[in-house]
């Protein structure tokens, strides 16, 4: 029986590393031992990063709302607090984008909260 050689398997990993490379500096797309190493990170960064994106935007949202509510005159927590009590369940990303988008729906928010906040301080 002949000896088999990976001539063609070789080949089709070799093109498929090199073009998943495609585009990295220097010998990271032209080498395939480097280009390997470089591919292999870069999944690492891509995963870790896809998590990091969700952190970063929740962030994002947190400001916005934060920065709004300031200009109304309230903060943050006792905003949030208002929605609780009053039983609005709208999530971060949708009242940065109220914030944006709709100011006087915003102030009408605000000022329900503020009054939940206040009744249960001052029944406390």
């Amino acid at each position: 029986m002949p000896r088999v050689r990976k001539g063609a398997a070789r080949t089709q990993a070799r093109k498929r590393i090199l073009r998943q490379a495609r585009g990295y500096y220097g010998v990271k797309s032209k080498h395939k031992y480097q280009a390997k190493i470089a591919v292999y990170r870069a999944g690492v960064f891509a995963y870790r990063d896809r998590r990091t994106r969700k952190r970063d935007m929740r962030a994002l949202w947190i400001t916005r709302i934060n920065a709004a509510c300031h200009m109304r005159g309230t903060r943050y927590a006792i905003f949030m607090n208002g929605l609780k009590l009053a039983g609005i369940t709208l999530n971060r990303k949708m009242l940065s984008q109220i914030a944006i988008d709709d100011p006087k729906l915003f102030d009408s928010l605000v000022e329900t909260a503020v009054k939940h906040a206040r009744t249960t301080a001052s029944a406390a």
